[in-house]
């Protein structure tokens, strides 16, 4: 076990260097002056170039491209993550104030597409090309081929045209006004989690058709155990293993599609901030949310294939 875990943990490193080196290389290849998005077209004509040669070396954009790299590994390392442009605070306190409500978001998003999603699945399994089974496959088909911020909007413009009800558009954690908070995350974790929710049932839905065919589960029917006892016991927890693989990869995606979810609510989460800095051009938030959000992708799937060893034995073993 202790050697299936090195394993892994020496992969994720690995990865974060590479996902590190290709955000770095991308967003310095990429068209477009940082000063203009700075100053506008019109304002970088009126710098002399004396004053460009300056700006460009207090951002330490002038440098050669290895050392900029090099200088924000030192940076990460040291618990900087630079400033925006346009912004007073410092990439590393807009995580700190807007992370938690993209990570409330992303966890009830997955809690409901596991609450949604395995019961849809279990009805649809149980029940293989009946009338609930072709309607909830026809059901996560729609959800998984409807955009998020497409439904999303939608969503905005029922509550407000039917009950004139507008979600809160501030920032309130969640130790300070739970109710408040909760108004502010539930319409962006609803439309992530129904989206979750139709994988979750596919390949739930996959899985269990699979294990209910194997021989210890008609072996446990032969023992005289009723369905329901033979599903608990032997055939779900089988079944959940891919389940659970998947949940932590829909995880990580969420965060990527957090970003138009939460600009279609207005939730000032860390996905609104990436629209914002997609939109305004701030290399340096860009940068550091994009790395931030590769690390923690790398993190879940780690974890995931940890948790997935812990309870199959023949994965560690490998």
């Amino acid at each position: 076990m202790y050697t299936y875990i090195i394993r892994r943990l020496i992969f994720g490193v690995i990865t974060v260097i590479a996902v590190s080196i290709l955000v770095f290389v991308v967003l310095r290849i990429l068209p477009g002056d940082p000063l203009v998005a700075i100053f506008g077209a019109d304002g970088f004509t009126k710098l002399s170039e004396a004053d460009r040669e300056g700006y460009m070396k207090a951002l330490g954009l002038s440098d050669p491209l290895w050392l900029q790299y090099l200088n924000w590994v030192k940076d990460i390392l040291a618990g900087d993550f630079g400033r925006s442009f346009f912004r007073s605070e410092s990439v590393a306190e807009m995580i700190a104030r807007r992370g938690p409500l993209t990570a409330e978001i992303a966890i009830l998003s997955v809690i409901l597409s596991w609450v949604i999603g395995i019961p849809v699945a279990l009805i649809s399994a149980l029940k293989p090309n009946s009338i609930a089974d072709n309607i909830v496959r026809f059901l996560s088909i729609l959800f998984l081929a409807v955009p998020g911020f497409w439904f999303g909007m939608l969503t905005i413009l029922a509550m407000l045209f039917w009950f004139g009800y507008r979600p809160p558009l501030t920032n309130v954690p969640l130790s300070v006004d739970p109710w408040t908070n909760l108004q502010i995350v539930i319409g962006p974790a609803v439309v992530l989690g129904l989206g979750q929710a139709a994988y979750i049932a596919r390949m739930a839905r996959s899985s269990l058709l699979e294990v209910i065919r194997e021989d210890y589960v008609r072996t446990a029917r032969a023992k005289g155990l009723n369905s329901r006892m033979v599903i608990a016991i032997h055939a779900l927890p089988n079944a959940m293993l891919p389940v659970i693989t998947l949940s932590g990869i829909l995880l990580g995606f969420v965060l990527a599609g957090s970003i138009p979810v939460e600009r279609a609510f207005g939730t000032p989460g860390l996905g609104y901030a990436m629209f914002t800095a997609v939109s305004e051009r701030d290399i340096f938030v860009m940068q550091n949310l994009v790395f931030i959000y590769s690390c923690v992708f790398v993190v879940l799937n780690i974890v995931v294939d940890l948790a997935i060893a812990w309870l199959d034995p023949r994965i560690r073993l490998q």
